[in-house]
């Protein structure tokens, strides 16, 4: 059996090899890349199937890579080790896994034998293993009551790049009175308000408003935005 680790911390790197080492004795081979680029490249060479990769590194980052990896090979299984369990990063995990992939995300704050668990359920046994803080936003982010649809959830990235209202309507396919009633359910589960000031012309604009909140709730990020506006890219690429 062969282990890539895509890490870019060097120390962090070292812990995996040690624990990769001791949960997989049938591992015979453990490669390490600095970055997704270097990650890519290795999996391609050494067509590796078992891969434990960090989400956040600063050349390229895990989920773009993964994505890489999994369009050129969707059986390969992928244990995600992470500092994060903000939704951005969690929904940017759920959209490229591939059906029926075994994969894992596992919090760096995890013990050692929670690590060396994931590492044997996933790469030996091919079970799914969610960090249970992971799971939880899972399912209240993505579940009906309270979390965001998928479709309300490309809107609001949609209004983060800058959209108007008739453009994330061609791009989603959707009405422009689709649009404006799924903004505005999103304004009301982020509790983004028009409140009148003074001047009686409100004290909001209520997109940079929702934007600035999903920030502060973490259901947004840079690395969100930076896979967004290369689907933006390629979408009016094709206009």
């Amino acid at each position: 059996m062969k282990v890539l680790i895509v890490e870019d911390d060097p120390l962090h790197r070292s812990y995996l090899n040690e624990a990769v080492r001791a949960a997989l004795p049938e591992c015979d081979t453990v490669i390490e890349a600095e970055n997704g680029t270097a990650g890519e490249e290795l999996a391609r060479h050494h067509r590796s199937a078992h891969i434990v990769m960090d989400l956040q590194m600063s050349v390229r980052n895990g989920i773009e890579a993964a994505r890489t990896i999994w369009k050129e090979r969707p059986e390969t299984r992928i244990l995600f080790w992470s500092n994060y369990s903000d939704e951005a990063y969690v929904r940017g995990v759920s959209r490229i896994v591939p059906d029926g992939a075994a994969y894992g995300y596992v919090l760096k704050s995890a013990s050692d034998e929670r690590l060396k668990l994931a590492l044997r359920s996933i790469f030996v046994e091919s079970q799914c293993v969610i960090d249970r803080e992971v799971r939880g936003l899972q399912q209240k982010s993505m579940g009906p009551v309270g979390g965001f649809t998928d479709t309300e959830y490309e809107i609001l990235v949609d209004i983060a790049l800058g959209l108007t209202d008739r453009a994330i309507a061609r791009r989603r396919n959707l009405s422009l009175r689709s649009v404006q009633n799924r903004l505005q359910q999103l304004y009301d589960k982020l509790e983004v308000y028009q409140t009148a000031g003074e001047d009686e012309e409100g004290r909001f604009n209520l997109r940079t408003r929702a934007v600035a909140i999903a920030f502060l709730r973490k259901l947004l990020n840079y690395s969100a935005l930076e896979r967004a506006e290369a689907e933006l890219k390629e979408w009016l690429g094709t206009r």
